[in-house]
């Protein structure tokens, strides 16, 4: 059982009760159930903390893949836009949390920190990160006339130095997952979860470039498709997606279909981010008859929970290690959703460990109907693979 992402009815906290009171069901019951609420409910503020930190950060990243697209080819090779997006992005989240959450202990576990901005050469992009955050908080309008310095921002950036680990609560976030698509004005997601005692209890995808209409095999980036969408999900209750507009959500639910023929799978856009030779001999395998669609980020993830795809398949190249902050978020929006997510034998992925997944081969996404076939594809194609003719 996935115990790290799964969606289910309680925590784990109840699990630990029912076997330390076996014997004494009635009484179980009463206690877990109880606590099972309380539980639950001590998530709602951060839930809505995150759900805010991340739509007021997705507003800073399209104001500047906006200008970045505006601007002319050659400067579209320069990675300083997207690293003051990645920067800003960062420091909004971690403002926001902290802000919204007083009382709470903080912890984050993210991708940047501010050792390259504190070098010498830095001021001017720190300067531009500062004037993007304090601009991107006025026009929110929640904290006042709050302006933040330049030691402000970078505090907040060093926020995310956390380890994470299996004790106590921990934010896990990417500022700017899928900087090659954000580069290209394609997808990208800001990506928040919540850890507690390692496992994932809440999820917030802000997907500011994904249409609101369902994307299948066909799909091309458009700037005439109405875009911009909020995938959200709490344990036991659910995935919710709406416009980073602000409107009223729609809770989604994965696809249901039984045969793996009439499936269409997700990989990544980029080939040195998957193996997409063994994708397509997966999908072979399964008489999947749609082409892949290949889009960058977790936005993946989100497309998956509404019933966008069937499948996701990811097989980094060897040597490299999955983050948790890649694939958290991503977790619990389509595990809430009714999915599942595992490594290459079906085991959940682990979020307890630190900064990385220990993890064997490669990540699968479906829904519980098709895993069986889909593992039993993968086998094959990764033994074909070990041993060519």
């Amino acid at each position: 059982m996935n115990i790290n992402c799964l969606r289910i009815v309680t925590p784990q906290p109840q699990v630990k009760l029912i076997s330390l009171f076996s014997t004494r069901k009635s009484r179980t019951l009463i206690l877990s159930l109880k606590l099972s609420s309380s539980v639950l409910m001590s998530y709602d503020k951060g839930f809505a903390a995150a759900k805010k930190a991340a739509s007021i950060a997705a507003r800073l990243c399209q104001k500047v893949q906006k200008a970045l697209l505006q601007s002319d080819v050659q400067s579209k090779l320069d990675r300083s836009p997207v690293t003051v997006a990645d920067y800003g992005s960062q420091a909004l989240v971690s403002f926001v949390l902290e802000r919204e959450l007083p009382s709470e202990p903080f912890s984050i576990v993210a991708e940047e920190d501010s050792k390259d901005l504190r070098k010498d050469g830095a001021q001017d992009t720190l300067q531009r990160i500062t004037d993007l955050v304090n601009d991107t908080l006025s026009i929110d309008g929640s904290y006042g006339s709050i302006t933040l310095s330049t030691e402000d921002v970078l505090k907040a950036i060093d926020s995310g130095k956390s380890e994470g680990g299996s004790h106590g609560r921990h934010w896990v976030l990417d500022p700017i997952d899928g900087t090659k698509g954000f580069v290209r004005g394609d997808q990208y997601a800001i990506a928040l979860a919540l850890l507690d005692e390692g496992k994932v209890v809440l999820g917030v995808l802000a997907c500011p470039n994904l249409p609101l209409a369902s994307i299948r095999s066909d799909y091309q980036h458009s700037a005439d498709k109405e875009v911009g969408c909020l995938f959200f999900a709490k344990i036991g209750a659910g995935t919710y997606m709406q416009p980073l507009n602000g409107s009223s959500p729609l809770k989604v639910q994965v696809t249901a279909i039984e045969n793996s023929e009439e499936a269409s799978f997700f990989e990544s856009y980029e080939k040195a981010h998957s193996m997409h030779d063994l994708s397509s001999s997966i999908a072979k395998k399964l008489g999947v008859k749609a082409p892949p669609v290949r889009i960058d980020s977790q936005v993946k993830y989100g497309a998956l929970s509404r019933g966008d795809g069937a499948i996701y398949l990811r097989f980094p190249h060897k040597g490299y290690r999955e983050k948790i902050w890649d694939h958290a978020a991503g977790c619990i929006v389509v595990t809430e959703a009714g999915g599942v997510v595992s490594d290459v034998s079906g085991n959940p992925l682990d979020f307890s460990k630190g900064k990385y997944l220990d993890l064997d081969t490669g990540i699968i996404v479906t829904n519980q109907k098709l895993m069986p076939a889909l593992l039993k594809a993968v086998k094959e194609s990764l033994e074909e693979k070990a041993s060519p003719l």
